[in-house]
């Protein structure tokens, strides 16, 4: 019929790399270009490489739920096409067949009248101030909303019981400070009128890979806020940190004012680092390959400051980001070494909690009661074998470490790391070492995970030999990712020297 389609109903602030990767799985991308729409979702025209893969993503895309909304697909004839055109960004969109800068932000930004950032600022809100905040029928919100040109979500359902409720604002930086510094003027003030007398602190939300350069060197950063501000700020620790909620709170306490002042300068360090890290992915998009970054938050997506549990389980699925032309991800092995008392934790009550790990990773998940010939302190560990795509690996090994903490198998100030072990091609094992150790050196000073393949080991059956990975759930994935790139790799080159000897005459054996 055609190759060009029309997808409609697309959320708002959905990053533009996830649409990406979700109409990568089928087929080659020619050019994916926004239309001017009155509409708050977000419409693109997008063409493929030829009429089948135009067929198959609308067979599979038109009706498509994603973040709640759901996609509208239609094929746009030739004439029409010609007829609408693009919305040139003022970025300049790129078509995958084009080179050029990244898209920033999501195809729905523009359709605001300010440009939104891609860090929403996050609040923690104490749960009877909730009302107040939204207004008679929603009257104190709407204007906050209009006055601050943002979007607003209050998360009422969210942590059904808890004492306080998250917010997430969307907007401008400055939009984003104008609404946190009315919605603490509104805490005040119904503070005052319901006679509550404790102290109300300014409280963020910050997912973890940014709190260390707020913190900064020895705290250096902190410090600095708080004396030319003139507050008191904290961070909550590192162990509260689950798979579920990658985030921290900071609390900060001062006046209302000198707390905005704060506000500002917290999120413009998390601004820029969020900014840094998109970058440096930009440039090292091979570091985590067939993983989706927005959908398991590693970094936040643009729709909410954390990936809340429908994110990282339903749309890790949906909008997982496959090697092109439709190829599904390979399926990895890790084991995975934890505490032998753990055991039972992991496994749950007739084996329910280890189905149900498995159904929500979409992996194959086997745990190995004993370690043949395991001695002093190995005898202390269990085997936990997990085989699925990087996704299912990323899920299910988070879940265990997150597990772990919350059962307490690790003391409070203490960081949840396991050993992984990877089995890996013994022709390969130069390759994660580099030359003089140069790879392993790097692979450990970019994830902070401890990584060793381990001299004169006897290659197994397969020829394989085993590479040993130790750290906390992030440098451990990212790690893996890495070695997995350079397995990838190595995979592609003995590929290519077989094609190119299969195409010249083989030398006569002696």
């Amino acid at each position: 019929r055609s190759r060009k389609l029309q997808i409609r109903n697309i959320p708002p602030h959905l990053q533009w790399e996830v649409l990406d990767s979700l109409l990568a799985q089928y087929g080659t991308v020619e050019n994916c270009e926004q239309v001017n729409t009155d509409t708050e979702t977000a419409v693109v025209n997008v063409t493929y490489g030829n009429k089948d893969q135009a067929r198959q993503a609308i067979e599979k895309l038109n009706g498509f739920q994603l973040e709640n909304y759901s996609l509208k697909v239609a094929y746009i004839p030739d004439e029409m096409a010609a007829q609408q055109p693009p919305q040139q960004h003022p970025q300049g969109r790129r078509g995958f067949g084009q080179r050029g800068p990244p898209r920033q932000g999501s195809p729905g930004a523009t359709t605001r009248q300010k440009p939104q950032s891609d860090v929403p600022l996050r609040m923690l809100v104490p749960t009877q101030f909730v009302g107040a905040i939204i207004g008679k029928e929603g009257a104190t919100i709407r204007n906050i909303t209009k006055q601050t040109q943002s979007k607003i979500d209050i998360h009422r359902k969210e942590n059904a019981g808890a004492a306080e409720k998250p917010i997430t604002i969307h907007s401008t930086p400055e939009g984003c400070s104008t609404a946190c510094k009315i919605i603490m003027e509104i805490m005040q003030k119904e503070a005052q009128d319901t006679k509550f007398t404790e102290e109300i602190p300014l409280k963020i939300l910050a997912h973890n890979n940014f709190v260390g350069r707020l913190i900064g060197k020895e705290g250096r950063n902190l410090k600095k806020i708080e004396q030319d501000t003139d507050t008191k700020i904290t961070i909550s620790p590192l162990q509260d940190l689950t798979l579920y909620n990658p985030e921290r709170t900071i609390t900060v306490k001062g006046s209302i004012e000198t707390c905005a002042k704060a506000e500002e300068e917290i999120m413009k360090k998390i601004r820029e680092s969020y900014e840094n890290d998109i970058a440096a992915m930009n440039l090292q998009a091979h570091l985590i390959p067939g993983l989706n970054l927005n959908a398991l938050g590693l970094f936040p997506p643009s729709s909410s400051g954390i990936p809340p549990p429908a994110v990282s389980v339903a749309s890790a699925a949906a909008a997982a980001s496959y090697p092109p032309f439709g190829q599904q991800p390979e399926s990895e092995t890790v084991h995975l070494f934890i505490p032998a008392l753990a055991v039972g934790a992991i496994i749950g009550k007739q084996g329910q909690h280890i189905k149900q790990l498995s159904r929500f990773a979409g992996a194959s998940i086997k745990l190995c009661l004993s370690i043949p010939s395991a001695e002093g302190p190995d005898a202390k560990l269990r085997m936990v074998i997990i085989t699925g795509p990087p996704e299912a690996q990323f899920k299910a090994q988070g879940r265990i470490y997150g597990k772990l903490k919350e059962e307490n198998f690790f003391g409070p100030k203490e960081e949840v790391k396991l050993e992984a072990h990877i089995k890996v091609p013994s022709y390969a094992a130069g390759r994660v070492i580099g030359k003089g150790g140069k790879t392993v050196n790097e692979l450990q000073n970019l994830t902070s995970a401890e990584v060793v393949v381990p001299r004169d080991q006897t290659p197994d059956e397969n020829d394989q030999v085993v590479v040993k990975i130790t750290g906390h759930f992030y440098a451990c994935q990212l790690a893996q990712r890495k070695i997995q790139e350079i397995l990838a790799q190595v995979r592609r080159q003995q590929q290519q020297q077989k094609t190119l000897q299969s195409g010249q005459p083989q030398p006569r054996r002696k």
